[in-house]
């Protein structure tokens, strides 16, 4: 694929889920069907608590883990898996225990990004879900991304979904309302050596104006700031989980 390419439209896989789960979405398939109806099963599992479950509306996990394509055989590393309470662990661990490995990983406070976590040139994915704001905080946000280009094996996929900033605004590097520009993640992505092979639209949402006063947090699931104003609160779960970003990145 070029460096701008989308995700092309073609079937995917007809998902029935209880909760919310979108019953068919187009886009090109990376996995077999075999794996893509395990990750079914998980994602839609009992084991999965009803508060994780609704939110596959807003995450598409299915189709997202698809266009990453994390096989069950792979060594995948979860970046900040703990910021989401676990959400991609319950599906990325039992998915990938018989065959795979699965290694969640936060970054030493006392130490460079990610150093001795994980061995160099070992892990086929590493992916990052809505975790982006912790990369900029505690180091300089370029260091990050290095350690995930030095524990990728050449020919693994960095893969990323994140709060989708204005482009219009320039990007803050704290990170204060929890947007990130895309174009900033591309570049820091970019200047550790990865390559941006495609992009996709899946976890995108045309409704979030992303100009709220508690910035994403205003939305749900937080919907920080509308707690006394009802009309408000109805506003912001009218508008769902925010307009994310979904890039795929190669280490030649």
């Amino acid at each position: 694929m070029t460096r701008k390419a989308t995700a092309m439209l073609l079937p995917l896989v007809a998902l029935t889920c209880s909760l919310g789960c979108s019953t068919l979405v187009a886009q090109e398939q990376f996995l077999n069907d075999d794996n893509l109806a395990r990750l079914g099963e998980l994602i839609d599992s009992p084991d999965r608590s009803d508060d994780l479950r609704v939110r596959n509306q807003y995450r598409h996990p299915l189709q997202t883990l698809d266009f990453f394509e994390v096989k069950p055989d792979l060594t995948v590393v979860e970046i900040w898996p703990g910021g989401q309470g676990g959400w991609y662990r319950s599906i990325l661990a039992p998915y990938l225990e018989a065959k795979g490995s699965y290694i969640p990983i936060r970054a030493d406070s006392d130490d460079s990004p990610f150093v001795d976590l994980v061995a160099a040139n070992s892990a086929d994915r590493v992916l990052v879900f809505r975790a982006h704001g912790f990369m900029i905080y505690p180091y300089p946000a370029q260091d990050y991304y290095h350690s995930i280009y030095a524990m990728l094996k050449p020919g693994g996929l960095f893969g990323i979904v994140d709060h989708r900033g204005d482009e219009s605004i320039a990007q803050d590097p704290n990170g204060e309302n929890g947007y990130v520009n895309q174009s900033h993640v591309i570049m820091l992505a970019e200047n550790a050596g990865f390559e941006l092979i495609a992009e996709s639209e899946i976890n995108a949402n045309p409704e979030d104006t992303k100009d709220y006063r508690a910035g994403v947090y205003s939305l749900p699931p937080l919907l920080r700031g509308s707690r006394l104003n009802r009309r408000l609160r109805a506003q912001m779960r009218e508008i769902g989980e925010s307009d994310r970003m979904t890039l795929k990145f190669i280490k030649r």
